[in-house]
């Protein structure tokens, strides 16, 4: 393994388990606000926060998604051929774009708060949340500029920095701000406001903490090479962006018309009570945010292999290009898999553990069981579009998430309705969702000649290891349960067992390869433990 190969593929791992530590910090610090905050503001006062973070998503999605993605690939490129006078033209251009989109979008929530909420949700509960969240899509978008500026360069530390000084701002003065309205007032909707508010306060304090790690690193960023002019440089940047920004937000936009269809479904053809829709629509959305933790596990390796895979294909080097393709799909099945069936095996002690009891349980329970199946899909359809992307294909992802997001809605619309399922046909509708992107993403992949069959087979073991892991915790916990008679203390139990035997089943199937290990500090010594040969 040359000195190079080493170099460069010890960026990409090392920026994805730092990008990983970071938002596993981010995360324990999104339980430690969410899960108190539904005890402050209730399911209902949750419905209002997360109504207003699906449009929020929207905006957030049509404003950062194709951009960071266009300057990673862009940036690397020029890195990989020494042109760094490209680099600070790519920046400039980029951050003019994000400005203009971060000011319309601030603006649009801020000015139809109520609007937007009626719309969603048929009710205006939910302004309150919208207008504090609004100058968030601004701040977002100047950190979306630095971050891609950042990742271009194989450099995650202020990325992951940022993360987590967003996250503690959230938990700090989100739940702060939240307990003092409802004191004050003990008014849902205000409460919910003061709620997201910690979320634009923390976008600030990360964008001035990227703001001064730029002016450091700008001063020691090298003058060679030739920048393009703006308008090429602008038309570059448009021709990628453009395309993933229309499939990430028209999906977007489906999920938000998702929303809009089973709300009034079950408030119309399932003729159910405001307040009993709005409490389902609340243990949805906690049920979607344990959903999305083993989901952003994975983006860290996506943002880290675009430009990985961009500059080994910009020095026609296929082979490590191929390597890191590989890698990057084992370490996704190897932290998908057990957060999948680990979901599934705990569906409802999870559920019990965070506080939902009787008839909400079951509900939460069932929500739980089938978002855990879509954790695998979700994990592969993020892993196969940043490949695809690499590869200068950004076209096909798009096509393919929409049609997902189709077959989604329609799904949600006839199944939110069966009595058995009301919420929990919401959860189906995502499966069956990623499931449809997944099959589509593999096949044009295969077609195109971008995704080698060896990658695909890197995945059995990690799938194989998670199987029997759910089965011995699903075991675990009915035998913990009926011994210490607590349910909670079952559940964590099991949460253990399931730790220490996926652990023996990584190291007895040999799932990590030795070049896993070479990509890591200490790679040797790591090898030596894990006896992995080369």
């Amino acid at each position: 393994m040359d000195e190079k190969k080493t170099a460069k593929q010890q960026s990409f791992l090392q920026g994805a388990a730092m990008l990983a530590a970071a938002t596993i910090i981010v995360k324990i610090i999104g339980a430690v606000y969410k899960i108190p905050l539904l005890g402050i503001i209730d399911d209902e006062g949750y419905g209002f926060f997360t109504t207003a973070y699906d449009f929020y998503s929207v905006l957030l999605m049509i404003s950062t998604t194709g951009l960071p993605v266009a300057m990673s690939r862009m940036t690397s490129e020029a890195r990989a051929l020494g042109n760094y006078a490209q680099i600070r033209k790519i920046f400039s251009t980029a951050l003019r774009v994000f400005l203009v989109l971060g000011i319309a979008g601030s603006l649009t929530m801020l000015l139809f708060s109520r609007q937007l909420s009626v719309m969603i949700t048929t009710y205006d509960t939910s302004w309150a949340a919208i207008a504090a969240l609004a100058p968030s899509v601004l701040f977002i978008c100047i950190i979306s500029a630095f971050r891609g500026f950042f990742q271009g360069q194989s450099n995650m530390a202020p990325t992951s920095v940022s993360q987590v000084f967003e996250a503690l701002c959230k938990l700090f003065i989100g739940l702060g701000l939240a307990v003092l309205i409802m004191r004050l007032t003990g008014d849902l909707t205000l409460g919910a406001g003061g709620a997201i508010l910690g979320v634009t306060v923390g976008c600030v304090v990360s964008a001035f903490y990227l703001w001064r790690c730029y002016c450091k690193a700008s001063r020691a960023l090298p003058t060679d090479g030739t920048a393009k002019s703006t308008g090429a440089t602008m038309r570059q940047l448009l021709a990628i962006a453009i395309p993933i920004t229309l499939g990430s937000a028209g999906l977007q936009i489906i999920n938000l018309a998702d929303t809009m269809v089973y709300m009034r479904r079950l408030s119309g053809a399932a003729a159910l009570v405001q307040d009993y829709v709005e409490k389902l629509k609340g243990i949805y959305n906690f049920g979607q945010t344990m959903f999305n933790l083993p989901c952003a596990l994975i983006t860290p390796i996506t943002i880290s292999i675009i430009p990985a895979i961009t500059a080994y294909l910009t020095l026609k080097d296929g082979k490590n290009a191929d390597m890191v393709e590989s890698s990057a799909m084992r370490i996704t099945g190897l932290v998908a898999m057990p957060c999948a069936f680990g979901f599934m095996s705990l569906a409802q002690p999870i559920m019990y553990l965070f506080g939902y009891r009787g008839s909400n349980l079951q509900v939460a329970g069932n929500i739980m069981l089938y978002l855990g199946a879509a954790v695998i899909f979700n994990s592969l359809v993020l892993v196969t579009n940043a490949m695809m992307q690499a590869h200068g294909d950004v076209t096909t992802p798009v096509i393919n998430m929409i049609i997902g997001g189709v077959v989604k809605v329609i799904a949600n619309y006839f199944l939110v309705v069966i009595p058995s399922l009301y919420i929990a046909g919401a959860a189906i509708g995502t499966l069956i969702c990623y499931a449809v992107i997944t099959v589509l993403n593999v096949a044009a992949m295969h077609r195109k000649k971008i995704l080698d069959i060896s990658c695909m087979k890197s995945l059995f073991k990690p799938f194989l290891a998670g199987l029997l892991m759910g089965a011995v915790t699903y075991m675990a916990n009915g035998v913990l349960n009926s011994v210490l008679g607590s349910p909670n203390l079952a559940c964590l139990g099991a949460m253990a067992v399931a730790v220490a035997v996926y652990v023996i089943l990584v190291y007895a199937f040999r799932i990590i390869t030795y070049d896993d290990c070479m990509l890591l500090p200490g790679g040797e010594k790591l090898a030596k433990l894990l006896r992995v040969q080369k």
